[in-house]
C-alpha cells in the first residue's frame, strides 16, 4: 500500500473514532435518559390468534416513535448524529456570532424516555387492540439501558387475546318517513353477523346511512345523531350490537328537505349594469356583458326546485361551476336553520364571480440527454379560457429548445459547432362537454369535455437531419364512476417529412435498413383509446391502486377503406405511404404506506407491446420503445439498453438510434421515506429491457425468444434524496447497475459491471419517478 493510502486511511480512522468519541448525552440532567429507539415490538397471540395485519400495523403506530437521528424508525438510527452533537458541543447562551448561527441550524433536541412516555403508549397500544376486537389484550414495556443509564431502547410486549365476533346486529326501531329508508338500508350494511368487531367499520357504517339519508332530503342529519351499543357478556368472545339514536336529536335532522328557491348572482371583475333573467325556475341577476352562456349555466345546475335536497346534487352543482374554469370563486349556500320556521324547503344562492379569461404563461428548463446533449428550452403559452362563454379553452403553445454538445468519449472528444434546436406551434381547444347527441350522454353521471389539436414541429439535429412534423387530432375525455377515467381520440393524423439528411445519417440508416424505414416520409393516421383506473383506499387512505392501459390503432380504417376501392398495398395517401401498426401500452402501479408517517412502497409494472404489418414493415421511430433514464431504469442512461443483448459498436456516435423494439417490459421497485422536514430518500431496484418481435440481422440478438429471456433482463438498484416544497419535488438518484443484458468480455458472471464506478448512473429531475 502507498504511504499516501495510508494516511488517509489513518485520518479516516481517527475521524471515525473521534465521532463515535463525542458524547450525544452531555447536556442531559441527571434524571434525563436519552431514547435510542426501539429495541423489538415482541407479539405474542393466544394459541390460534391471528393478529390481522390492518390491526398490527395500527398497535404499532403509537409504539414506533422516531428516536433522534432515525435511519429505519424506529428501529435504527444513524450512525453520525450530527443533531445531538451540534446540540451537546455547539451550545452558547449568546444570541449571536457564527456558533449561535451553527448551533440553530444543527441542533436537535433529544427525544427522552420521559418524553416518550412508554406506559402510556402501551394503554393507548390497549384501546387500539380493543378497537380491533381483541378485548382483553395486554401490552407491556421494558427499558434497556446503555451508557451507565444515560441512554435506553424500549422493549414492548402485545399479548393478543382472542377477537370477539357480532353475534346479533340491530338497526335504530324509528317510526315515520325513517322507517323504510333504515329497513332498506340493512340489506346492505357493512355490518355483518359472524364478522369481527372493528371500531374503524362501525364508524364508516355510521357515516354510510347518515350520507344515504342527506341523499333522501334528510339535509341536517349527522353521524353523530348515532350512537352503538355493545353488550359483551351475553356470550363468550361474542358483541350484541345495537345501533340507536341518541337522545334529544334537533327536529330538522328528522325532517326531509325538498329544493325551494334557486338564485344565482354573477359578478364581473369589472361592475357593470345588473340584468335579471330565469332560466325555468331559477332566478339568475348577472352584470352585463354575461360572461355565459344561459344553456351553459342551466347544464351545470344539478339541484332542481321541488325535488328532494340531496348533498350530491348540491356538490355536483359546484364541482361543475369549478370546473367551467372560467369563476375566481364560487359559493353555494343554503337557507340558514334560524330562517327555516317550520318551512320543508330549502332556498339555494350560488354567488359565481368571473375570473380574468386571459392567461399567459411563461416556462423554462434545461435538460439533459444520455446523447450528450445538453440546453435550454423555453415554453410560452397564451390561453383564453373562455372563448365562447361556454368555458371554452382555446390555447397556443410556441415552445423551442436549443442544445449543445458537450464533449466526451461518445462524441470523440470534441464539441459540435453545429448545435441543434427544436421548435413547435400547437394549438388545442377544449369544450367542457361531449360534442354528441343527447341520447348518448344523458346517462353520464360525470361531465365530460372535447378537445382538437393543431400542431407543427421542427427538429433540426445538424449532424444527422432536419425533420418537420405537423399534427391534427380530435378525442373525448370523460369519466364513468369516480375512479375511471377515459380518454377517446377518435382521429389523429401525423405527417413527417425529412427536410434534411447529412452524409453520416444517411451512411447510418443505409447500414440499418429497418430504422431506415421508421425515418422515412409518411402520415400516421391512428385513433387511440386510453382507460384510467385510480383508487385511493384502506381505512386511513394507505393504499393506492392505478392501473392505464391505452391501445393505439394506425392506419387500419384507412387501408381498409382504400382496399374497398381496390388499391393494393403499399397504399398511399397523397402521393405517401402511410404507417399501418397496432400498439399496447398497459401500466400498474401500486402504492402502500407503511405505519402512518410519509413511508411509503411504490411499485410499477409495464408492458408495452406495438406490432406493424400490412403497409409498414416498422413502426414509426416515434412510436417505437426505449429504456433507461431518469424515470426508468436508474443505473442506465436513456436509450442505452437493448433491444435485447444487442449492444451497439463501440465509438459509434449514432449508435442510440438502434436502441429502440417493439416490445418494452419494465418493473420498478421503491421505498421513500422521510429523513429531516421537507428532505426525503428512498431506496429503488429497476429492472426491465426491450425487444423485437422480427429479426434484424443487422442487430444480432435484438428479437424476443424465451432463450437466455432471463439474462436479458437489465438489473439496477440505487438511492436517492427528494426534496418536497409543495408545488414540485426536486429529485436526485444515484443509480447503481448489477446486470446488463448484453455480455461483457471483462467480467463474467450475472454481475457483469466492469467495475463499480462504470455501473453508476446520476439522474437529476423534477417530480417522482412514477
Amino acid at each position: 500500500m502507498s504511504p499516501m493510502r495510508i494516511r488517509n486511511s489513518c485520518i479516516l480512522v481517527c475521524a471515525v473514532l473521534l465521532a463515535a468519541a463525542c458524547s450525544t448525552t452531555r447536556r442531559l440532567g441527571s434524571d434525563e435518559v436519552l431514547y435510542t429507539g426501539v429495541k423489538k415490538i415482541r407479539i405474542e397471540p393466544d394459541s390460534g390468534v391471528v393478529l390481522s395485519a390492518a390491526a398490527e400495523s395500527a398497535v404499532k403506530e403509537p409504539l414506533s416513535v422516531a428516536p433522534n437521528n432515525p435511519l429505519y424508525s424506529p428501529y435504527i438510527r444513524t450512525p453520525l448524529p450530527i443533531g445531538l452533537w451540534a446540540y451537546n458541543y455547539l451550545y452558547t447562551p449568546k444570541e449571536r456570532g457564527f456558533k449561535y448561527w451553527l448551533y440553530k441550524r444543527l441542533a436537535k433536541q433529544p427525544v427522552l424516555i420521559s418524553r416518550v412516555q412508554p406506559g402510556l403508549r402501551t394503554k393507548v397500544a390497549e384501546q387500539v387492540l380493543e378497537n380491533y376486537g381483541y378485548f382483553g389484550s395486554r401490552a407491556d414495556d421494558s427499558l434497556r439501558y446503555r451508557k451507565h443509564g444515560r441512554k435506553a431502547k424500549v422493549y414492548y410486549t402485545l399479548r393478543i387475546a382472542p377477537p370477539h365476533y357480532y353475534a346479533d346486529i340491530s338497526y335504530p326501531d324509528v317510526n315515520g318517513g325513517l322507517k323504510p329508508l333504515i329497513d332498506s338500508m340493512y340489506a346492505t350494511s357493512l355490518l355483518r353477523t359472524g364478522a369481527q368487531y372493528n371500531l374503524d367499520t362501525l364508524t364508516l357504517e355510521r357515516k354510510r346511512i347518515s350520507q344515504l339519508l342527506r341523499n333522501r332530503g334528510y339535509y341536517y342529519f349527522r353521524p353523530e345523531y348515532m350512537e352503538y351499543l355493545a353488550d359483551t357478556t351475553a356470550a363468550r368472545r361474542q358483541v350484541a350490537l345495537r345501533l340507536n339514536l341518541k337522545q334529544n336529536i334537533p327536529e330538522v335532522a328528522l325532517k326531509p328537505y325538498r329544493v325551494g328557491d334557486i338564485t344565482v348572482h354573477l359578478t364581473n371583475i369589472k361592475p357593470g349594469p345588473i340584468d335579471t333573467l330565469r332560466l325555468g325556475e331559477v332566478k339568475v341577476t348577472a352584470q352585463k356583458p354575461m360572461k355565459i352562456r344561459p344553456k351553459v349555466l342551466a347544464r351545470a345546475l344539478s339541484l332542481e326546485p321541488g325535488q328532494l335536497f340531496t348533498v350530491d346534487a348540491q356538490t355536483r352543482t359546484q364541482t361543475n361551476l369549478n370546473k367551467l374554469g372560467i369563476f375566481r370563486s364560487v359559493n353555494l349556500s343554503v337557507t340558514p336553520l334560524d330562517s327555516l320556521r317550520g318551512t320543508d324547503t330549502l332556498d339555494v344562492v350560488i354567488d359565481a364571480q368571473f375570473d380574468y379569461p386571459l392567461e399567459a404563461a411563461l416556462e423554462t428548463d434545461v435538460t439533459s440527454k444520455s446523447n450528450s446533449f445538453i440546453g435550454p428550452g423555453i415554453t410560452f403559452k397564451v390561453s383564453n379560457n373562455n372563448l365562447f362563454r361556454g368555458g371554452e379553452v382555446l390555447a397556443v403553445k410556441l415552445n423551442g429548445s436549443y442544445e449543445w454538445q458537450t464533449g466526451n468519449k461518445n462524441s470523440g472528444g470534441r464539441s459540435s459547432r453545429l448545435n441543434s434546436y427544436e421548435l413547435g406551434l400547437n394549438a388545442t381547444l377544449n369544450i367542457p362537454r361531449l360534442l354528441l347527441p343527447s341520447s348518448m350522454t344523458r346517462r353520464l353521471k360525470y361531465p365530460g369535455s372535447t378537445s382538437f389539436q393543431l400542431g407543427v414541429d421542427l427538429m433540426n439535429r445538424p449532424d444527422f437531419f432536419r425533420l418537420i412534423a405537423f399534427s391534427g387530432s380530435a378525442g373525448y375525455n370523460f369519466q364513468t364512476s369516480p375512479y375511471s377515467r377515459h380518454a377517446l381520440t377518435v382521429f389523429r393524423l401525423t405527417y413527417n417529412k425529412l427536410l434534411h439528411t447529412t452524409e453520416a445519417f444517411d451512411k447510418t440508416m443505409d447500414q440499418n435498413p429497418a430504422i431506415a424505414m421508421s425515418f422515412r416520409n409518411q402520415f400516421v393516421p391512428s385513433i387511440n383509446y386510453t382507460y384510467t383506473f385510480d383508487k385511493t383506499y384502506g381505512a386511513t387512505a394507505n393504499r393506492r391502486f392505478y392501473w392505464q392501459n391505452s391501445v393505439t390503432s394506425a392506419g387500419n380504417i384507412l387501408s381498409g377503406i382504400l382496399a374497398a376501392f381496390g388499391e393494393k398495398q403499399p397504399q398511399r395517401l397523397f402521393g405517401n405511404l402511410f404507417s399501418q401498426f397496432v400498439k399496447n401500452v398497459s401500466e400498474v402501479k401500486f402504492y402502500h404506506r407503511i405505519g402512518r408517517r410519509n413511508n411509503w412502497l411504490a411499485t410499477r409494472l409495464l408492458v408495452g407491446i406495438g406490432y406493424a404489418y400490412g403497409n409498414s414493415s416498422v413502426m414509426p421511430y416515434s412510436e417505437q420503445f426505449y429504456i433507461g433514464g431518469a424515470n426508468s431504469i436508474r443505473a442506465f442512461t436513456i436509450r442505452s439498453l437493448g433491444p435485447g443483448s444487442y449492444r451497439p459498436p463501440a465509438g459509434d456516435r449514432n449508435g442510440y438510434l438502434d436502441q429502440t423494439g417493439d416490445f418494452k417490459l419494465e418493473a420498478n421497485v421503491e421505498y421513500r421515506f422521510g429523513i429531516m422536514g421537507r428532505l426525503n430518500g428512498a431506496v429503488f431496484l429497476d429492472a426491465g429491457n426491450i425487444w423485437l418481435l422480427k429479426n434484424d440481422p443487422k442487430r444480432p440478438g435484438a428479437e424476443l425468444t424465451w432463450k437466455g429471456f432471463a439474462k436479458e433482463i437489465a438489473l439496477g438498484t440505487g438511492f436517492g434524496l427528494r426534496y418536497d416544497i409543495s408545488y414540485l419535488v426536486i429529485r436526485a438518484d444515484l443509480g447503481i447497475g448489477i446486470h446488463t443484458p448484453y455480455p461483457n468480455p471483462d467480467k463474467k458472471g450475472y454481475y457483469n459491471i466492469p467495475s463499480f464506478k462504470d455501473g453508476l448512473g446520476f439522474h437529476l429531475a423534477i417530480g417522482y419517478p412514477f
